[in-house]
């Protein structure tokens, strides 16, 4: 029974982790539409919101978004957490760099002109991934109240 059990667990071991690396783009265009997602109302605003965020952030044409976004979306339809993403971000971004795309979360969820208690949830769960502290946070809030 042993033999078993070692057998089982050893077809585990050999295979290879599900999680797949994405690039930095395609993270961060997940994680906001997942924000964009969250309060599950799809609004014109943000939808725009995000398309202009992405050109802007990663100077990027129409086309390229439009990839972008259908390669993100599927990617965070397949995700089980927001690891896979969040890693990208803290192996490529400063704190400062982890910080502003908080505040493009914050600006996103703000689109629509209301903060849905389950956006804020999300984005707080992701800052905690990407190591913002609350101090940062909240200033990234407070930022992009300031942009609307």
């Amino acid at each position: 029974m042993f033999k078993q059990i070692k057998q089982l667990f050893a077809v585990f071991d050999d295979q290879e982790p599900s999680i797949e690396p994405h690039d930095l783009k395609t993270a961060v265009a997940a994680l906001l539409i997942e924000v964009m997602r969250a309060d599950t109302k799809l609004d014109h605003n943000e939808q725009h919101t995000l398309t202009v965020t992405l050109k802007k952030y990663f100077n990027l044409t129409d086309s390229e978004v439009e990839e972008l976004t259908t390669n993100a979306a599927s990617s965070l339809d397949g995700a089980i957490d927001y690891f896979q993403f969040s890693k990208q971000i803290n192996e490529h971004c400063s704190a400062a760099e982890r910080i502003e795309i908080i505040e493009l979360l914050w600006r996103l969820a703000y689109a629509d002109g209301e903060i849905d208690p389950q956006e804020e949830y999300v984005i707080r769960k992701i800052a905690g991934l990407l190591y913002v502290t609350h101090v940062d946070f909240i200033a990234a809030k407070i930022a992009a109240t300031k942009q609307k």
